[in-house]
């Protein structure tokens, strides 16, 4: 039986890990542990985010830890003062198109930073048994979160399954293909106890502005153009973040030790098909022009290495874990198109240089 007592959750101030922590501590009633959120506070991280979380559980429930994954000695520490029994691993560099202009950094985060949490989970959860011998609890547990992007690049049919073959395309999907194989090496090696996830475009509240619909958003909201790769015809599977991280729940609690699990949206979009249904719905809510929006998109040069499609068969966990999605596309859309509306401060915050200065003041230069 796994603890789930005190979990350490990995780049929790970021996009997808911010959402966890407000969905296991706000909408989770059966979970009564305490979470301890290791972040570094890069440009995607922003700890504003969980400003409403620590107000309400910072010190009895919920614990902010300044760190980098790579600091050793730090990583070591945290676990000892919370005595971690569960790892919940969201901390990477994410964005494909920073990867291509700065590899090093996703080689560093993405592998050097799982590597460095592997060994020392392994480490602390490694015990002394009764016949004197010594081997990992198992009452613990490490879960990798991946993408969809480890698979490379689809056709016009098929989808990406658990046995897909690897073939990442860009550096960043190539640094987390990496991890995924430390993960599972550490696993067959050391008898760590791990589940991994392989989720696909992820999209909510708290997203921060250079990815695709947040981007668009706050585009149309400022009167600029609307940039598109290529010829705006690569394909999509859309997750809204909140059913993602359901669903890590469902694994971290009743998942099999070894196994790996696709998350999907089940919802395959053109990104000019996305583009146009986004448009309509900003346009209605901020009562703005739909045909003086789509004036302005603007088909830009793609991307090097762009992969055309991307879906996700996520039968796997519906049938053996039970888990489903909450909501339309259109519905968690609207969802997300109304919060962007209702936080023009959180967006101010996140692109100004004021939030890097807030950092350094509240926790120092890194």
């Amino acid at each position: 039986m796994r603890k789930l007592t005190n979990i350490l959750v990995t780049g929790g101030a970021g996009f997808i890990g911010c959402n966890f922590i407000r969905v296991l501590l706000t909408k989770t009633p059966d979970f009564k542990g305490r979470i301890i959120n290791l972040d570094a506070l890069t440009y995607a991280g922003n700890a504003s985010s969980l400003a409403d979380i620590e107000k309400e559980f910072g010190g009895s429930r919920y614990f902010f830890q300044h760190a980098d994954i790579t600091d050793r000695a730090r990583v070591e520490e945290i676990f000892k003062r919370y005595d971690i029994d569960t790892v919940i691993h969201f901390a990477a560099e994410s964005h494909v198109d920073r990867s291509i202009t700065g590899p090093e950094a996703f080689i560093k985060t993405n592998v050097m930073g799982t590597f460095t949490l592997l060994d020392v989970a392994r480490n602390y959860w490694t015990e002394t048994r009764a016949d004197g011998t010594k081997g990992i609890r198992n009452d613990v547990l490490f879960h990798h979160i991946s993408t969809d992007e480890v698979y490379g690049s689809l056709g016009d049919t098929g989808f990406f399954t658990e046995t897909t073959p690897y073939d990442p395309r860009s550096p960043y999907s190539a640094s987390k293909a990496s991890s995924d194989h430390l993960v599972f090496a550490y696993h067959h090696t050391y008898g760590l106890p791990v589940t991994l996830s392989n989720c696909s475009n992820n999209y909510g509240p708290y997203h921060f502005p250079e990815k695709l619909i947040p981007l668009m958003i706050l585009n149309m909201l400022d009167g600029k153009s609307l940039p598109v790769y290529g010829d705006g015809k690569n394909i999509r599977d859309w997750l809204f973040v909140e059913d993602h991280n359901t669903a890590v729940w469902a694994i971290v609690n009743k998942g099999t030790s070894g196994e790996k699990y696709n998350i999907g949206g089940e919802n395959e979009w053109t990104n000019i098909d996305l583009l146009q249904r986004l448009i309509d719905i900003v346009a209605a809510k901020a009562k703005l022009d739909p045909a003086a929006i789509r004036s302005t998109i603007t088909y830009v040069k793609d991307r090097p290495g762009h992969d055309r499609r991307y879906a996700i068969d996520c039968s796997k966990l519906k049938k053996e874990l039970g888990w489903k999605q909450s909501v339309t596309f259109d519905q968690g859309l609207e969802r997300t198109v109304d919060w962007y509306l209702a936080n023009p401060g959180w967006v101010a915050n996140v692109k100004s240089g004021d939030y890097q200065k807030w950092v350094e003041h509240n926790y120092g230069k890194r």
